[in-house]
């Protein structure tokens, strides 16, 4: 879209002059107009006006249009056109979730890995330029959604998530590697793994500082998460009278989670409530930015051949009226 400037609007300070313009030919008409007295006023009152003496009071009108014109384009008007050209450096990221059991504790509300779906739901949704899959394990690992930019398809594969759908346990080192699996032939220039649990290494293939070990090698950093109060959390247990809880100690290791992530370039967290969980995917997200370069275009071109062509129109139009219509002669 263009916007119309002027190089020199202080010009446009003259327009002010036309209406002073209009009031002198107003009063030099007055002066001008010749009277006189009848004897009885219908022998004037009868008389219609001729074609010339209707078309007389248009030619002040024509001249104060036709300097108006002129004055705008010498305050010489130009019209700005802007292009920007976006270059998005996106960031590939894997979401690397723990659905193991354990996940049902309820010192998250309505539990940790319901809590965890929600929290990382927000975080997909914020970022627009990114690719992003997700990987589900517990005593084994799977992906879940490929790395995609559809985040309607993404957000629908996470709600998905649950616990019970495969074998239970916690292979931290499987998570990994199956996330490490899908991003490391990737050509981003970032590329990243969260990777969120709230238990110990006690199952799987893989052995966990093997998989951050693959991980640097492939230049991915990891962010680890560790998800569970201090002491004890409400676990629910299924008995014969209902549901009823049971507290069970909350063991994370995170002598092995920090280890990974700072093998990786990456770091670890804690998160004891769904506030801190919160608080720790926004402080990802400022670590891992998407970065944006606009380069700015503007083009600048002369509209003053308008306004002139505008003033001559309006001079011309006056010459034809006074000096072929009218016949009006100096």
């Amino acid at each position: 879209m263009s916007d119309i400037v002027f190089v020199y609007p202080n010009i446009l300070w003259t327009l002010l002059v036309l209406p002073l313009l209009a009031l002198w030919y107003i009063l030099k008409d007055r002066k001008t107009k010749p009277t006189l007295r009848f004897s009885h006023a219908d022998f004037n009152g009868k008389q219609r006006k001729t074609i010339r003496q209707r078309l007389h009071p248009i030619l002040p009108t024509l001249r104060i249009l036709t300097v108006g014109f002129l004055i705008v384009a010498m305050a010489r008007p130009q019209s700005s056109s802007k292009n920007d050209e976006k270059t998005v450096h996106g960031i590939d990221i894997v979401m690397a979730m723990d659905v193991s059991s354990s996940m049902l504790a309820e010192d998250f509300r309505p539990n940790r890995l319901e809590a965890a779906k929600q929290v990382a739901s927000d975080f997909i949704t914020a970022r627009k330029n990114d690719r992003i899959a997700l990987v589900a394990f517990s005593g084994e690992a799977y992906t879940q959604c490929p790395l995609t930019i559809d985040k309607s398809i993404l957000l629908g594969k996470l709600k998905e998530l649950k616990s019970g759908v495969i074998l239970d346990g916690t292979a931290i080192g499987d998570g990994l590697a199956v996330g490490v699996n899908r991003i490391k032939n990737s050509e981003a220039k970032s590329k990243v793994i969260i990777l969120l649990t709230d238990g110990i290494n006690n199952m799987g293939n893989i052995d966990p500082v093997n998989a951050a070990e693959t991980a640097k090698l492939f230049d991915i950093r990891m962010y680890a998460i560790g998800v569970g109060t201090i002491g004890t959390a409400p676990y629910p247990v299924q008995t014969p009278f209902g549901k009823q809880y049971v507290n069970v100690p909350v063991e994370i290791d995170e002598k092995l989670l920090t280890e990974m992530s700072d093998l990786t370039g990456g770091k670890y967290f804690r998160a004891t409530n769904k506030n801190k969980l919160q608080s720790i995917f926004e402080e990802i997200d400022k670590l891992e930015k998407t970065r944006i370069e606009v380069l700015s275009y503007q083009q600048q071109s002369e509209e003053y051949k308008l306004w002139v062509l505008l003033a001559l129109i309006s001079l011309c139009i006056e010459m034809f009226v006074r000096y072929v219509v009218i016949k009006t002669l100096p």
